[in-house]
């Protein structure tokens, strides 16, 4: 089981949000053959798990500069997140500040671990690059989303599979205006149009109220890091 054009291919991180969409067309023009994984880590909203399919269908259809390189999509399970436990993302709690510092929307070890399990389909799928949207720029505070730990976490997994595991973070150094301005860049209004009314960023899934930027509460860290971005954008 492995890959077309496994030497030169990616495998995107892929939850259906904003980041991990133009982390995948950023991929879709950079290698011959590009796959997807996305995670079912116990999320409270299965609105992010139901844009995956909608997106990756409409890249598929609209964008037919990279429909013959856009390959598999798997979704894993990763429940463990949820059984841990103690996160907004995942348990009815409110999202603000902890007493540790960080925003109760923090899942502990959760890129890690995506990662970790991304790496060992990508041994068995033939791929050693893969691309995340991790981002220390306009970013919740979220340790694990540090280049630090992204490179670390690489190199460990290149010593544990044996063979280089490179982690691609695209994103890692801008911020949410220039995230949009680059999917323009790389797919046109089409991508931006895609990204504002498929994409789930929203902490609490809302996909009832509808914004300039998309859907969601406006009212959730993760809304308004989006809509802050759009704005910049677009010069509002």
């Amino acid at each position: 089981m492995t890959a077309k054009n496994s030497a030169d291919s990616a495998l995107v991180l892929f939850s259906g949000g904003q980041d991990s969409t133009t982390c995948l067309a950023w991929a879709l023009a950079r290698f011959a053959w590009v796959e997807t994984v996305g995670f079912d880590y116990g999320q409270r909203h299965a609105v992010e798990l139901e844009a995956r399919v909608r997106i990756l269908a409409a890249v598929h259809s609209r964008f037919p500069q990279w429909s013959d390189r856009l390959g598999e999509d798997q979704l894993l399970a990763l429940d463990v997140l949820k059984q841990i436990g103690g996160s907004a993302l995942t348990d009815a709690t409110k999202i603000e500040m902890g007493r540790d510092g960080l925003p109760t929307s923090f899942v502990p070890g959760r890129n890690v671990l995506f990662l970790t399990a991304a790496a060992a389909l990508g041994y068995r799928r033939g791929i050693a690059d893969l691309v995340g949207g991790m981002c220390e720029t306009d970013f919740s505070g979220y340790p694990d989303c540090r280049e630090k730990t992204i490179t670390a976490t690489a190199e460990a997994l290149t010593l544990a599979l044996d063979r280089r595991v490179t982690v691609h973070t695209p994103l890692m150094y801008i911020d949410k205006g220039q995230t949009w301005a680059l999917a323009e860049e790389l797919g046109g209004r089409a991508l931006v149009d895609l990204i504002i009314e498929e994409t789930v960023t929203c902490y609490e899934g809302d996909r009832v109220h509808r914004h300039d930027w998309g859907y969601g509460c406006g009212v959730c860290p993760a809304c308004d890091l989006r809509a802050k971005g759009y704005a910049r954008y677009t010069g509002a």
